[in-house]
């Protein structure tokens, strides 16, 4: 039995608590209101993706979000872990492959044939369950250009051209 269940707009606050935490570790910037739209769209509209949360009693002590996409490379729809994030508290008690499984489960079922992820090098816990759970880093960069909004860059992006992105790496010419 899962200890997560799809978010409600009753748990934004929570998972924007957990969120501005986690971005002031990796040097994110973290505007509340943005983050709050994007929550509740992704809540309220299935076709962005799902947001999942975990639970100890009526406190939420970590979330999983999957965006979907479409992609030619992954010959149809592909779909992002945007987030994933537990608690260090609840940490090592089995969360984070829980969360993993539930987004694979989600996606297979809405067809998806590719789920991609990010993570920062220095998060070598998470690189650890990544990898054992079949993720592959195929040395290429994820490289993202802002159309909107307040441009909140990662630290990460600083002082090089770009992060890295798990998927196949391509052959000169294409891309």
């Amino acid at each position: 039995m899962t200890r997560f269940r799809q978010a409600t707009a009753g748990d934004v606050d929570d998972i924007l608590g957990m969120m501005r935490g986690y971005y002031e570790q990796d040097g994110y910037t973290f505007v509340e209101a943005e983050a709050r739209a994007a929550a509740l769209a992704l809540i309220q509209d299935p076709h962005l993706g799902r947001l999942w949360v975990t639970c100890e009693g009526d406190t939420v002590v970590g979330y999983v979000a999957v965006a979907l996409g479409f992609s030619f490379e992954y010959r149809g729809r592909e779909a992002f872990v945007d987030e994933l994030y537990i608690a260090e508290s609840h940490r090592g008690r089995g969360l984070g492959g829980e969360a993993l499984e539930i987004a694979e489960a989600y996606c297979r079922d809405a067809g998806v044939n590719a789920l991609h992820l990010e993570v920062e090098g220095h998060r070598e816990q998470a690189l650890e369950l990544y990898r054992r759970w079949g993720f592959v880093d195929y040395d290429r960069y994820l490289m993202s250009k802002w159309l909107t909004g307040s441009k909140p860059a990662p630290r990460a992006a600083a002082g090089r051209q770009g992060a890295r992105r798990s998927g196949p790496k391509k052959s000169p010419g294409h891309g």
